[in-house]
């Protein structure tokens, strides 16, 4: 797992984001972006179907600005991922789809 902070675009974040991962479908590597307008406590998690945790990939306190972090499901069966992001009020999960 590689997380960077993105630069921007020279705009200030208006909004909390969690973007589609790209590729989706992936294998065996995906890109999950976010955004935050505000420092945050960031918690990244990623779940299987049955909503069990299978890795948390950000727990931290980060500052505002644009993020990629890169997930591998190369350990991980074909089927269907949620990653929920949690910073501040803001919550959101999208679905990720691994197929190898």
């Amino acid at each position: 797992m590689e997380k960077e902070k993105t630069e921007g675009t020279g705009e200030q974040v208006k909004a909390f984001e969690l973007e589609n991962n790209y590729p989706n479908p992936f294998n065996p590597e995906t890109v999950i972006s976010y955004q935050l307008p505000v420092n945050s406590k960031v918690t990244l998690t990623v779940y299987d179907i049955l909503g069990n945790e299978v890795t948390k990939l950000v727990n931290e306190e980060q500052e505002a600005g644009n993020y990629d972090v890169k997930f591998s499901g190369s350990r991980l069966s074909s089927g269907v991922y949620l990653c929920r992001i949690i910073a501040g009020d803001f919550v959101k999960t999208i679905k990720m789809s691994l197929v190898k």
